[in-house]
């Protein structure tokens, strides 16, 4: 049992994937990738060796927020942008539940913007599953804060004008403690970043490709095309250099004149120039460098895998202590004094 999860009690029994289905017709669009990554998640929680009545599951609005519904934990179906919000307050007040908040791109950069900042800077004991399918799709094809520049659109006939947010750069600028991206088709890469998210002690967050193929069809297709994958994906691996493309020909290095990050073809004159990954990495630079890789129209040379993995004061653990210290000097404060304190006035009618 890892740190993250040692104050959630255990499962008295062994469980299985069908343990999590929950009774509830499952209801996206046939082809939906939301489909894939509930099958994911189902799989991969009983990994986690926990009863299933200390597993929360909490959502906004949006297609990927019908989560809670499908898994047999218990969740809640909350408003517009505030899963984060409310998962903070469930996370600080329970430290006996593992608590999962469930998101959209627009659900989550959008309305709730600020709410999910303010989780990632705390450090609150949170997992954060963000799907970004790069458009709305629950209110039927409106361009949303990930979608490309033009993006032609219910919303945007003409094309967007809005730059749009890179979800990964977003959490690490906002001080998160933990960064990954995953596609959701990719059944045995996502299983492995819900694992380290899982264990990571703090606010774990996890873009997910999800595609909509209703509104967006295709639009992570280049990461998914076995012919084009190759030279479109990077794939992280801690303490592994940064190799990629058809025999791992392609390489990551610094440019010496600008300090920004690029791609070279390997020779063994450069080789040794090829970064090594460093989740770990006490500073964010080179973490946010990767996050900024990839071509945000084509998406070639993207990097998935876990950007950023370091330790910090977990949030829910700090206010439990200051909480304790509270309690052991009960009867050493005086409430009139502090009610009458200097910082008071009086009104003369």
């Amino acid at each position: 049992m890892t740190e993250a999860l040692s104050l959630v009690p255990k499962a008295e029994a062994a469980q299985s994937m069908k343990d999590f289905k929950s009774d509830q017709e499952v209801r996206w669009c046939p082809g939906c990738g939301d489909y894939a990554i509930l099958a994911a998640v189902q799989g991969f929680m009983p990994e986690l060796g926990l009863a299933r009545e200390n597993i929360v599951f909490v959502s906004g609005i949006g297609c990927s927020s019908r989560f809670p519904y499908y898994m047999n934990t218990y969740g809640m179906h909350s408003i517009h942008g505030r899963a984060p919000a409310i998962a903070t307050g469930l996370a600080s007040s329970r430290r006996d539940l593992s608590v999962w908040v469930v998101t959209g791109d627009g659900d989550a950069l959008s309305i709730g913007g600020n709410h999910l900042i303010h989780a990632l800077r705390r450090n609150v004991n949170l997992k954060i599953l963000l799907f970004n399918n790069r458009i709305y799709g629950l209110t039927k094809g409106q361009y949303s804060p990930t979608s490309e520049v033009g993006k032609i659109t219910k919303s945007t006939p003409m094309g967007s004008l809005d730059a749009p947010f890179n979800p990964v750069s977003l959490a690490i600028g906002a001080e998160a403690s933990f960064v990954a991206r995953t596609v959701d088709s990719d059944r045995k890469h996502l299983t492995e970043v819900l694992r380290q998210a899982a264990a990571h002690p703090g606010t774990a967050l996890v873009e997910i490709y999800q595609n909509c193929n209703i509104f967006n069809d295709g639009a992570f297709e280049a990461l998914k095309d076995k012919d084009r994958a190759q030279e479109a994906v990077i794939r992280l691996e801690h303490g592994a250099p940064i190799r990629f493309g058809v025999d791992n020909a392609q390489g990551v290095v610094r440019d010496r004149a600008t300090g920004d990050l690029k791609v070279v073809t390997v020779t063994a004159e450069n080789e040794a120039d090829v970064l090594v990954h460093d989740a770990h990495a006490a500073s964010p630079t080179t973490a946010f460098a990767l996050s900024r890789l990839a071509d945000p129209d084509t998406l070639h040379r993207t990097p998935i895998g876990v950007f950023r993995s370091v330790d910090r004061p977990v949030y829910d653990t700090q206010m439990s202590d200051q909480l304790e210290a509270a309690v052991e000097q009960q009867g050493k404060g005086d409430l009139a004094a502090l009610l009458a304190g200097n910082d008071t006035w009086t009104v003369v009618g």
